[in-house]
């Protein structure tokens, strides 16, 4: 595994290394280190059309619709036989997040969900598996009898986005194809509120709780992603009560976290979350990315950084903390850290979908690199506690800053290759602290 952090070679832990002290069977090195998901398996398909278009298939300009599959069928073909797609890429939030995770570690993730059984060379469900790292493992993919979800996002003579949106057999994952052994051996289990909210029968959301004990029974911390500011505002409650119940680690952005929390202010609904989960991630778009945890009141660390103002007087106080589990904390303090985005953002947006999912795939990094260390040095001072991170609360949030950026500097939700090993646009001195 790729460590994260500072990325030079001196501050990782020396995997490769041939001291025989650090050497560990292959199964204590696979143990535990790859993060599993479920997510609703599409494709992302972007084209570029007429008025006239829009209206033989019932589309509002600058709307979001969703079509049956008929109408999305003989809307993909149109696209195709008249070549109109400009890109097809694989989507959903959690494919995007777990993509990601397996470029930054080099390492396993497993995604569960559905595909088709009969993929053709062209298709849509080819480009999703041609667009996934070779580390993602999909072997535990459901295979389903039609298609997997597709969202067009078809734009049109004046540059206006209108979506369509094709569920197809994307939420018909069943209980039974949730294997316990997959979600045991692993650093963390990662789920979308989308999974929650399905129509009447589909058995995605039985799946899910399904997989939900299965981590709790193996302790295997539960990360959910909340997708949308529309899902959550229907019933905050709901939400305060699946996360109270279910969830460990909550990643959201600013609008999510207002639906959720009634807070405008990202970092006093990142703190009214900590009375539901134990870490919190949350991205504020200009103003940067937040985080919030638990730490051990007796080992808490201060920061060398500048203390910052706000809602909460000089919040990043001991961001240089590492993470924990209230539950392991025999006196738990809550912990907070925010950075400005990496080098002021890009120049230019070139897409926003997918910041928080690669932002997050840096924070499950973090998390699997701390047990995959545990594993291979039980003994190291950095496990004297049952800490949740490997780094501090403040490396964990520039790392995530960084992946962030990496995405909204280009076209793709995903990562097409991992971080440089040296940044040129830092100083020397970051190097070496």
């Amino acid at each position: 595994m790729k460590f994260p952090g500072k990325r030079k070679s001196k501050h990782y832990f020396p995997v490769s290394a041939r001291d025989p002290l650090l050497q560990a069977t292959q199964q204590e090195q696979e143990e535990g280190s790859w993060v599993v998901g479920i997510d609703q398996t599409l494709v992302d398909i972007e084209a570029k059309v007429d008025d006239g278009f829009l209206q033989r298939y019932g589309l509002s300009a600058g709307h979001s619709l969703v079509i049956d599959d008929a109408t999305a069928e003989a809307l993909y073909h149109e696209l195709m036989r008249d070549e109109l797609i400009s890109h097809q890429f694989a989507g959903g939030t959690i494919g995007n997040t777990l993509h990601n995770y397996s470029v930054l570690a080099d390492d396993r993730s497993v995604l569960l969900g559905v595909m088709c059984n009969s993929i053709q060379i062209g298709s849509y469900a080819y480009r999703y598996l041609c667009n996934t790292s070779s580390r993602m493992d999909l072997n535990y993919l459901q295979g389903v009898d039609g298609a997997i979800g597709r969202c067009f996002t078809l734009i049109g003579e004046q540059g206006e986005r209108t979506f369509a949106i094709s569920p197809g057999l994307m939420n018909q994952l069943k209980a039974d194809s949730i294997p316990e052994e997959v979600i045991a051996g692993a650093s963390a289990l990662v789920l979308t509120s989308y999974l929650v909210r399905c129509q009447p029968g589909e058995p995605m959301p039985e799946a899910t709780l399904r997989a939900i004990a299965f981590a709790k029974k193996h302790n295997v911390p539960v990360v959910l992603t909340l997708g949308t500011k529309y899902v959550i505002q229907d019933n905050p409650q709901f939400w305060r009560d699946f996360l109270r119940e279910h969830v460990s680690i909550v990643a959201m952005n600013e609008e999510e976290a207002l639906a959720l929390t009634g807070e405008a202010d990202p970092l006093l609904a990142a703190n009214m979350a900590l009375d539901w989960v134990d870490l919190v991630l949350c991205t504020a778009g200009p103003t940067g990315l937040y985080m919030a945890g638990f730490t051990e009141e007796e080992f808490k660390r201060k920061t060398n950084h500048p203390l910052l103002p706000g809602a909460i007087a000089e919040f990043n106080q001991y961001e240089f903390s590492r993470g924990m589990r209230q539950r392991d904390c025999q006196q738990p303090l809550r912990i907070f850290s925010h950075i400005a985005p990496y080098m002021g953002g890009p120049e230019k947006i070139m897409n926003t979908n997918g910041a928080g999912d690669a932002a997050l795939a840096a924070l499950l990094h973090d998390i699997t690199a701390n047990n995959f260390h545990r594993q291979k040095v039980p003994n190291s001072s950095k496990h004297a506690r049952e800490y949740l991170t490997y780094s501090s609360l403040a490396q964990v949030c520039k790392y995530a800053n960084r992946v962030s950026y990496q995405v909204l500097n280009q076209h793709s939700p995903r990562l097409t290759r991992g971080l440089p090993e040296r940044e040129d646009s830092l100083e020397e001195s970051y190097w070496d602290r």
